[in-house]
């Protein structure tokens, strides 16, 4: 069972990696900001379709926590894929790529400051280990490659600490459905995106893009959206609420390596040591993986063992999916 529900956060971090070379062959028509909101505007309507289907028009209510869901929203949604975005525009798609990969690290950090739950030293162990193999595919090998960054890499600091504020207050959540909480914050986070484009598009900081331009990005858009916000996420949520947020976690370091893999079918030629990075990254999460398997005695009856750790990371692709 624990190895069907890791497909869940598998799919979702396959699709997230994938999509980081989609959004940036994107941005050679359209301007970050518009391409953002224009994902985020098709895949709340999405979402919200969903949400109503499953739950009703009352879930769409905030039931007394309006101000919480905008933050949360502007701060994580808004924050992490502009910026994302922004990003993309100054640092190759598997540099942005390698801070996802501080996700595991920081949900656990979090948890901890947050909750005072300290997180296991063997899974933390395997989540630094598995950050080194990512940090060796990209850098390959030289730290002098982290020095390349630049304004990419501060806007991506920017992001996962924003998407760290959105993590911490996901987990005040946890009467509400993953479904529920990622439409309301979606919806917040889309309404600040849409200020945030017609700002800079009568500043002339972007202009919008003409109607010929979003045809040409149709096909990214549509991976963007569809695999990207909606059932990257929804498949994500489900494996955090079946493996737990700190196991689940340990997956995105798999985004940097997808979207390294991306770039090798596009005529990206890898060094010995980077094969080796991906090598190691896969080893941590498969040991992580074993490891954390809850362990049975034959003798012992079968029984239903709950996942108690809230939901920490919802959509970070989305990102740029997040």
């Amino acid at each position: 069972m624990r190895s069907r529900a890791a497909a869940y956060p598998l799919l979702a971090v396959l699709a997230w990696g994938v999509m980081f070379p989609v959004l940036a062959s994107a941005l050679t028509r359209v301007d970050p900001l518009n391409l953002t909101t224009a994902r985020y505007l098709l895949a709340a309507v999405i979402l919200v379709a969903v949400l109503l289907l499953r739950e009703g028009a009352g879930a769409l209510r905030s039931g007394g926590r309006a101000a919480e869901v905008v933050v949360l929203g502007v701060v994580g949604f808004a924050g992490f894929n502009l910026l994302t975005s922004l990003a993309l525009e100054h640092a190759a798609p598997q540099q942005v790529a390698l801070f996802v990969a501080t996700t595991p690290v920081i949900t656990q950090l979090v948890r901890w400051a947050r909750d005072g739950v300290r997180p296991k030293p063997l899974l933390l162990g395997l989540s630094l280990v598995a950050l080194l193999g990512v940090g060796l595919v990209i850098t390959r090998g030289s730290l002098t490659g982290l020095g390349q960054f630049g304004l990419g890499g501060l806007m991506m600091i920017g992001a996962v600490l924003g998407w760290g504020i959105y993590t911490h207050g996901a987990s005040r959540f946890g009467e509400w459905s993953p479904l529920r909480f990622t439409t309301l914050t979606a919806l917040a986070g889309t309404a600040a995106m849409l200020a945030a484009s017609i700002g800079a598009d009568a500043v002339g900081w972007q202009h919008a893009p003409a109607a010929a331009d979003l045809v040409a990005v149709t096909p990214q858009l549509a991976y963007a959206v569809i695999l990207g916000a909606v059932v990257a996420v929804l498949a994500w949520n489900t494996g955090v609420q079946r493996l737990g947020a700190a196991n689940a976690a340990l997956f995105m370091n798999l985004v940097p390596v997808t979207t390294f893999a991306v770039q090798i079918a596009r005529g990206y030629r890898p060094e010995p040591v980077e094969l080796v990075g991906a090598a190691i990254t896969i080893a941590a999460l498969v040991a992580a993986n074993l490891a954390t398997r809850p362990r049975t005695r034959a003798s012992a009856l079968p029984r239903t063992t709950a996942v108690t750790d809230p939901i920490a990371v919802i959509d970070p692709a989305a990102v740029s999916v997040r």
